[in-house]
């Protein structure tokens, strides 16, 4: 695979990052590390969205300019990706001179084609959406079904874009390739969004919006969202409507957005007329996953359930962020909805990181040092049936990562570490030693860490930091490609020392984790 190009939606800066929007990031990060194992060039985008009514309340109501409360909180979402280990290639904000250069000129690009034209109109206005809602949008009472809020009359002469014109080209499209919209069932709910599609609003009047991207030729008014916000998955990799970059060339069209289910509607519908429009490739797939919540209800401000990402790694005291990247990213089905709650946390990494592939670990180097002094001998290296699936499951995670389903590899990697376990279970090296028969418990141990090497590789885009602890002890390099892995990695002669062993997972209550750290 010469390259892998995901991105994440972008990130609306008028608050701090909470538990959702972590996992859209772990999500999209463990399908890039996963692609950086098989692909030359594996390239992430997030990023965060930073104009519109609601910086501009927001920062007026703080005393703040809309720079400065982008800048604040710009960094928020900074600081919470790196302690997640969100191991992003660029992080774009839609206030960088060269992006807001870039979208005035697809803008203009757009009106001399002929897309773009200039309208009165009067709509139904919903700021929190930062979109006009038609009445069967809304609720019975008239409300915004998302913000439950009543939206605003406003009148205004706005630019508009000729979504309708690109209307059948967009159904053709997602007719023809089943896989462009993924889970497949959201595919017939944007066919019918399609149905009623009418032209979209692209600009707003300066004279109630002033925070935005200037149109140019045209100072009363500012771009509005869709070019301003969707544009910045080409912008960010050089996409120039005069000359492309390079880097544009190689990495355009994106594998894959990844999404929220909630606006699958601009990205699937308003994005792709864009695209079309600016006569670009499409993108391979849009994968809209589900929503988090929290001890099963949704997350709310007025219920006080608003969970930081950082505050878990806190409350547990971790000194790395795998166990909550590894819960997280198998928390749902693909595009279904997920739950945290701190018991179910706590409950599901222990009993699989800690006791299951971490033990599993710790006591195979244990008894290697034991009864070998840490040495794998030639004799050991033998063929065994259980190489073959954890082959098969190299072949059945790449299967699952290729239509986004990230729970469920993890489901088999972790159905390789209970097939392992039962291994060792089954061939009692500890009374094969007992019984003096050195070779056969030899060879069950080095069995068991050459599988241990493929399971490192596997686990990684989900617990780098537990897998790199792991291919350290067990000498082995875990930047092999997926396409290269063999059951052929453990070398022979001394491996590990005593002082050498180290759990890779502590278990959340163990009486060995040392709470005055994290």
């Amino acid at each position: 695979m010469e390259k892998y190009y995901c991105t994440t939606a972008i990130d609306y800066v008028n608050g701090a990052p909470h538990i959702g929007h972590a996992y859209e990031k772990i999500l999209t990060d463990v399908i890039h590390r996963h692609y950086s194992q098989r692909a030359d060039l594996a390239f992430m985008l997030t990023g965060t969205d930073e104009h519109g009514i609601k910086i501009q309340k927001t920062s007026a109501a703080n005393g703040m300019s809309p720079k400065e409360l982008c800048d604040m909180n710009a960094q928020k979402f900074k600081d919470a990706w790196k302690a997640l280990d969100v191991n992003y290639t660029r992080f774009i904000r839609t206030t960088d001179e060269n992006h807001e250069h870039v979208v005035q000129k697809i803008f203009k690009k757009l009106v001399k084609k002929g897309d773009i034209y200039k309208h009165s109109y009067t709509g139904l206005y919903c700021s929190g959406c930062e979109c006009f809602l038609s009445e069967k949008d809304l609720t019975e009472d008239g409300l915004c079904p998302d913000h439950l809020k009543k939206p605003e009359v406003v009148e205004e002469e706005n630019y508009f874009f000729k979504l309708t014109k690109y209307k059948d080209a967009i159904i053709k499209h997602i007719k023809t390739h089943p896989d462009f919209i993924v889970p497949a069932f959201r595919a017939n709910e944007v066919i019918n969004q399609l149905e009623d599609i009418q032209d979209i609003s692209v600009s707003r009047a300066k004279s109630n919006v002033t925070w935005g991207i200037d149109v140019l030729d045209d100072p009363e008014q500012v771009i509005y969202v869709w070019i301003d916000a969707l544009s910045n998955y080409i912008t960010a990799i050089g996409y120039d409507t005069d000359t492309p970059s390079d880097e544009f060339k190689k990495l355009w069209p994106v594998d894959v957005h990844v999404i929220g289910k909630d606006i699958l509607k601009f990205h699937s519908i308003y994005w792709i007329a864009i695209l079309m429009a600016l006569e670009l490739p499409l993108p391979k797939h849009i994968f809209a996953h589900g929503w988090i919540t929290i001890d099963e209800a949704k997350m709310s401000k007025s219920l006080g359930n608003v969970v930081s990402p950082t505050s878990v790694l806190e409350s547990f005291n971790l000194e790395y962020p795998d166990a909550f990247r590894y819960y997280m990213a198998s928390a749902a089905p693909c595009g279904k909805d997920g739950n945290y709650s701190d018991e179910d946390f706590k409950e599901k990494v222990n009993a699989h990181l800690a006791n299951s592939m971490g033990n599993l670990l710790n006591r195979t180097l244990s008894m290697l040092v034991k009864y070998f002094d840490g040495e794998i001998k030639p004799e050991f290296k033998k063929d065994s049936p259980l190489y073959s699936k954890a082959l098969d499951t190299v072949k059945a995670v790449k299967h699952h990562f290729d239509y986004f389903e990230i729970q469920e590899a993890a489901q088999k990697i972790m159905e390789l570490v209970d097939a392992t376990n039962k291994y060792v279970t089954d061939n009692a090296p500890w009374t094969l030693a007992k019984e003096e028969k050195t070779e056969e418990c030899g060879v069950v141990l080095a069995t068991v860490l050459e599988v241990m090497c493929v399971i490192a590789s596997l686990i990684y885009p989900y617990c780098p930091n537990i897998a790199q602890l792991m291919a350290k002890q067990l000498s082995y390099d875990i930047n092999i490609k997926l396409d290269n892995i063999t059951c052929n990695n453990i070398k022979t002669g001394h491996l590990i020392s005593k002082e050498e062993i180290k759990p890779v997972f502590l278990r959340l209550d163990s009486e060995f984790a040392d709470k005055t750290k994290k």
